[in-house]
């Protein structure tokens, strides 16, 4: 199901919880809400859509897909980047990583390691980020 998206930096700057299994109807929402807005957005965390859960869904290549308990293990060729947000108003700088290893659960909970690079690495990094509390 679509949701609405959230704009309050209060509640957008709270730390996320782990998922777990009975979480799965909020990746669902999450994708969906991420296909209604692919005009103008590339990733969503799950306190985008009011809810404080480390899920993040991204646009990797034409599709999208989910991580869940996203965590960075590896952070190589540090760059300056400038990014904007559905949830926030404006452009802010931020330092990026150009490669990024990533370990996660799957849309079936499936444990998942993965290298990423270029706009998609920067993509999750923003979105962890959310999970994080922090605000771009």
């Amino acid at each position: 199901m679509v949701k609405e998206i959230m704009h309050d930096p209060l509640f957008l700057s709270q730390k996320s919880e782990p998922a777990t299994e009975e979480d799965r109807q909020v990746v669902v929402d999450l994708l969906d809400t991420l296909r209604a807005h692919l005009d103008g957005c590339v990733g969503m965390a799950a306190n985008m859509i009011g809810v404080l859960k480390n899920i993040i869904v991204v646009c990797v290549g034409d599709k999208q897909e989910a991580f869940i308990n996203p965590v960075i293990t590896l952070k190589l060729k540090p760059y300056p980047a400038e990014e904007g947000c559905l949830s926030l108003p404006g452009v802010k700088k931020t330092i990026r990583y150009n490669e990024i290893e990533l370990e996660y659960l799957d849309f079936n909970f499936k444990p998942q390691r993965k290298k990423f690079r270029g706009f998609t690495a920067q993509i999750i990094q923003h979105e962890i980020d959310h999970c994080n509390g922090i605000l771009i």
